[in-house]
């Protein structure tokens, strides 16, 4: 909470995605887009306390855990605990912007759908 600051501020969880260094970093040229590794722009303390809380998280939540083992799979491991830290940074998102209380039963998404917290 004191790392983001007022919650308002970021009008989608994307930004807030952004703002922890969680998303791609881009590299284009003459038309054609390229996304690398993870940004890295954000507070280096945080996104590494998520990419552990994702850690754990994969192997609690059985929707993270499908994901992660999904990606597992087919990417590297690394790339998949990142994503598990993108989809936990987004769910800390809805619940703070939304003031639900946690419940591990509901969904993943956006305020329409219900949020997994963790």
């Amino acid at each position: 909470m004191l790392t983001l600051g007022e919650i308002g501020r970021f009008p989608h969880s994307r930004q807030v995605v952004s703002y922890l260094g969680l998303n791609p970093a881009e590299h284009s040229s003459g038309g054609r887009q390229r996304l690398g590794g993870i940004s890295k722009q954000g507070n280096p303390m945080l996104r590494s306390l998520l990419v552990e809380a994702g850690q754990s998280a994969a192997r609690l939540v059985p929707e993270l855990k499908r994901a992660y083992q999904r990606l597992k799979h087919r990417k590297h491991s690394s790339v998949a605990k990142v994503m598990v830290a993108r989809k936990l940074a987004v769910q800390l998102y809805w619940i703070w912007k939304t003031q639900q209380p946690y419940s591990a039963t509901r969904m993943q998404g956006s305020p329409s759908h219900s949020v997994a917290a963790v």
